[in-house]
């Protein structure tokens, strides 16, 4: 806790509205030899006896000197600071500012007189009546002057407490014993009753009054065992705040959600505890009532947040009960605690289930990603065309992502190693993005393909692509990263109204958040939407000018394709943006379920469902009757059917939407292709886009000699 001394500092204080114009002279003695001047402003004449000067307008400014002389004191000199809260509305902040600094210089002692705490206590709850704003640049200096006070106030050997009570905030000290601590507990029932007592000696608790205590905290026995043996000594007073006005904690990241509660703060003496063996437990009165599904967290203040301006973080904090009146928490360390209202968090139980689903989700994913990458990396005819390759590297950034996520809570346990929850938030960043790009460039590589076909020549198209795919993204982090490493971070997440939620390594900026998330999403998102629906207009367009062609597919074929379709493209990903008001929670089940399970998706719509691949499996995996062997009749039927469905094709497009975007010139087909595995599907999406370019006039943009050379190798 640190002091400042002022000397010679003068504080100007405008006073709005008119009144008569003081004309006495008070001396008073500050025992730090604090000189200051309190100059007031006023637009009535001044009678000749008072110290004046006159100001523009007609205005005549005002001096009360505050020398220091052997006869003043520190207590004199904080009533005159006092006098000048009692309308706090007259004050804007600059003027705060200056008060709070004259205040401070008269708290630097190494004591405080319970007169002087009095009236400092007082100066504050009045300033709380002002608003947020007039406060904002005084607010944690303000908080500060209370701790001061509480720190240093003079407790006598008869005194065992102390306790100063006003409308807006209250404050109670208390002597302890650190080397042999009981348990305490504190409880303020209203502004006129406040008790501390010591659970062993079956000290009963009075609440005044109303019903519901405003607040009340008890404290462990085992509160100081982790301290060491100077600490304990140290530990000789629990000090308790109680604010009934939140004016001094103004979250500017607190978005939808409200503060429900007083301010309850505890320190013990000047020492930092956190990790306790045993959790404190706060109860604080609801502002309003409150349900039991509403969603409801237990916070605490964190100086650190916001660029140092302070925010309410829910870590180490969680709901035990919650009632209409009042809320039960549970936290492993000391500080300003408080109660967060949000009406788009899940009852616990849901949260509960949404997490396994999500565990279990991205590890199955990370699972069927695995085999879809082992089987097209294995053969080599599955990826010799773009779409193929596209899709194997979205599927290795989805892999990335699911097992960096899957691992994350755990790495999230070692709170002490800074840079490996950097590290881990970072490279969830980084993949999440890949995966992102990778779904767009799908994208763009259909409407290039079925839309945009003539003339649309691209050398080195996977070089390009594959730039794009991983070096936007990664240049986005290299810049979070690069603005303040600390916007990766410890976060909380999966809060319910029963508990506050686990820790995870995450984005803790919210401005980082939705700048390099959500709106990257959202361009993403956009762009994929309308390419979705182009190419199905585009499809419905050939459908119409070849209906002989469709009828040959069913309407579960188009239903599968569209569906691979949105999976490919990420659609399900837009759930997000239902999942608020009266939808909330319906649309979170969605965007959980289909985004976790997307890599399994995938490996069915683009993997188990292809006839090819599962004849590959049948050819290379499988033994007995389930083994497919090169002379089979089947393989041979296929074959024939496949012959004769292109010799029908060559003079008009097929429609179909198959899967498999195959992209390749006549002249990179061998005389020996599909011999054993024919390339046939049943699905019905990108075959268009395939028996396109198997035509020569229209496969302009394909022209290229290195996808050529590219697919003849790769064969």
């Amino acid at each position: 806790m640190s002091s400042h001394s002022h000397k010679g500092e003068m504080l100007i204080v405008e006073l709005n509205n008119p009144g008569p114009a003081p004309t006495q002279t008070t001396t008073t003695t500050a025992p730090l030899n604090v000189t200051g001047t309190l100059n007031f402003t006023t637009a009535i004449p001044v009678s000749s006896n008072t110290p004046s000067s006159t100001t523009s307008a007609g205005e005549i400014k005002t001096t009360i000197p505050l020398t220091t002389t052997a006869a003043s004191s520190a207590e004199e000199d904080a009533d005159n600071l006092l006098a000048l809260t009692k309308d706090v509305s007259s004050l804007n902040s600059s003027q705060v500012e200056q008060l709070v600094s004259q205040l401070e210089a008269l708290l630097s002692g190494p004591n405080v007189s319970l007169a002087l705490g009095n009236t400092s206590v007082n100066i504050v709850s009045n300033l709380l009546n002002a608003t947020a704003d007039t406060l904002a640049p005084s607010a944690t200096r303000l908080i500060r002057i209370v701790d001061t006070v509480g720190l240093k106030l003079v407790l006598t050997e008869q005194s065992q407490s102390q306790s100063i009570l006003f409308d807006s905030l209250a404050l109670a000290v208390r002597r302890v014993d650190g080397t042999n601590f009981r348990e305490t507990t504190f409880s303020l029932a209203d502004s006129n009753n406040l008790q501390i007592g010591l659970r062993e000696a079956r000290s009963v608790l009075r609440v005044g009054g109303h019903a519901t205590p405003q607040g009340s905290i008890t404290l462990p026995s085992t509160l100081t065992q982790s301290l060491s043996a100077q600490q304990q000594q140290e530990a000789s007073r629990l000090q308790f705040n109680f604010y009934q006005r939140s004016t001094l904690f103004q979250d500017r990241a607190l978005g939808n959600r409200t503060l429900n509660s007083g301010i309850l703060s505890t320190s013990v003496a000047n020492l930092s505890l956190s990790g306790l063996e045993d959790n404190v437990i706060i109860t604080l009165r609801n502002n309003e009532k409150q349900k039991q599904e509403n969603g409801t967290v237990c916070v605490f203040w964190d100086f650190t947040f916001n660029d140092g301006s302070g925010g309410w973080n829910p870590n180490g904090c969680s709901v035990l009960n919650v009632t209409d009146e009042q809320t039960t928490c549970s936290c492993n360390h000391l500080t300003s605690f408080g109660i967060l209202l949000s009406e788009s968090n899940l009852p616990a139980l849901q949260a509960l289930i949404l997490t396994y689903i999500t565990y279990i989700g991205c590890g199955l994913s990370a699972i069927f990603l695995s085999v879809t990458l082992l089987t097209y990396l294995a053969f080599g005819k599955l990826r010799k065309d773009i779409p193929s390759k596209i899709l194997i590297q979205l599927c290795f950034a989805l892999l990335l992502l699911n097992l960096v996520f899957l691992l994350d809570a755990w790495l999230a346990l070692y709170t002490e190693a800074v840079g490996l929850c950097i590290s881990t938030a970072f490279f969830l960043h980084y993949f999440l993005l890949c995966a992102f790009t990778w779904m767009g460039l799908e994208a763009v590589h259909m409407y290039i393909a079925l839309v945009k076909v003539f003339n649309s020549y691209i050398s080195y198209f996977m070089l390009k692509f594959s730039l794009i795919g991983w070096g936007v993204p990664l240049a986005v982090v290299i810049i979070v990263i690069a603005i303040d490493k600390d916007n990766y971070g410890l976060v909380s997440y999966g809060e319910s109204a029963d508990s506050a939620g686990d820790e995870f390594c995450w984005l803790r900026n919210k401005v980082a958040f939705y700048v390099a998330v959500v709106a990257y999403f959202c361009v993403i998102f956009l762009m994929n939407l309308v390419m979705f629906v182009v190419v199905l207009v585009q499809l419905q367009r050939l459908k119409r000018q070849n209906p002989h062609n469709s009828l040959h597919r069913s309407r579960l074929q188009e239903a599968r394709s569209i569906a691979g379709l949105t999976v490919l493209l990420g659609l399900t990903w837009g759930f997000a943006f239902f999942a608020h008001g009266p939808l909330n929670v319906p649309f979170i089940w969605l965007f959980t379920i289909f985004n976790t399970f997307q890599g399994f998706f995938i490996f069915v719509f683009h993997c188990a469902v292809k006839e090819n691949v599962r004849r590959y499996w049948r050819a290379y995996f499988c033994c007995g009757k389930l083994r497919l062997s090169e002379n089979s009749d089947w393989s041979r039927t296929a074959t024939q059917n496949k012959n004769r469905a292109i010799s029908q094709n060559s003079n008009s497009s097929s429609t179909s939407l198959a899967p498999d975007l195959s992209i390749r010139t006549q002249s990179s087909r061998g005389p020996s292709d599909d011999r054993m595995i024919p390339e046939s599907n049943s699905d019905v999406v990108h075959n268009e886009i395939n028996n396109r370019y198997h035509n020569p006039s229209q496969a302009n943009w394909i022209a290229n000699p290195a996808y050529s050379s590219s697919s003849s190798s790769s064969d």
